[in-house]
């Protein structure tokens, strides 16, 4: 299957990996650069955490109407109570969460920053410090807000467990991470790619 909107160059890179390549053949990815917007997307990734698309769309929507675009929507979330939050449908927790995040951006500046000068890890570990944003969120974020082409979401269970799968691994626990950690090292430095692929696949016939 033609891929057009990736680079030859990281095509020709995972084919080496046989078993990848079978995915890359039968399996499509799309992949858009748009703004970055860490904030933004953080805030829409706690919104939508153990929803389905369509509910996490509609309080999404909700939240964002409860706010005025022109003015600055941080200082608007701290404005707001937790209990007015929920009124767009959030749970207690999220409400919390997102207030977390509006107050974390302001006491540190990060709205204005240059993230492409910050390396991965060192994004990983500065919005981990927000209570309410675990490391799979910040890898969502940096593979889908930065673009960044070199991550591995071993935390996500579809990642893992179509690995397990694809490349019949049998073993557990730590080794378990070890080995996928040892398969995706082929990938390097394009594992975001190779994760879409997974992903893509996840309902597919390789994978019933």
């Amino acid at each position: 299957m033609i891929n057009a909107n990736i680079r030859p160059e990281i095509l020709s890179h995972l084919y080496n990996d046989k078993k990848l390549a079978v995915l890359i053949e039968n399996c499509e990815i799309n992949i858009q650069k748009g703004p970055i917007k860490v904030f933004d997307d953080l805030i829409r990734s706690i919104v939508s955490q153990q929803l389905s698309t369509s509910a996490a769309a509609t309080i999404y929507a909700r939240f964002i109407n409860s706010m005025d675009l022109n003015l600055n929507i941080s200082e608007q979330i701290l404005n707001k109570s937790v209990e007015e939050l929920r009124s767009c449908g959030l749970s207690f927790q999220k409400a919390a969460y997102i207030h977390n995040v509006a107050k974390h951006f302001d006491e540190y500046y990060l709205y204005d920053i240059n993230w492409d000068e910050w390396g991965d890890e060192d994004i990983i570990l500065e919005l981990t410090k927000i209570k309410g944003v675990g490391r799979w969120t910040v890898e969502m974020i940096l593979m889908f807000s930065l673009h960044r082409e070199d991550v591995l979401p071993l935390d996500d269970l579809i990642i893992r467990n179509n690995m397990i799968a694809l490349y019949e691994v049998k073993s557990e626990k730590k080794q378990l991470i070890t080995d996928l950690h040892d398969i995706a090292a082929h990938w390097r430095p394009y594992r975001t790619y190779a994760c879409r692929y997974l992903w893509a696949a996840k309902d597919s016939k390789f994978f019933k």
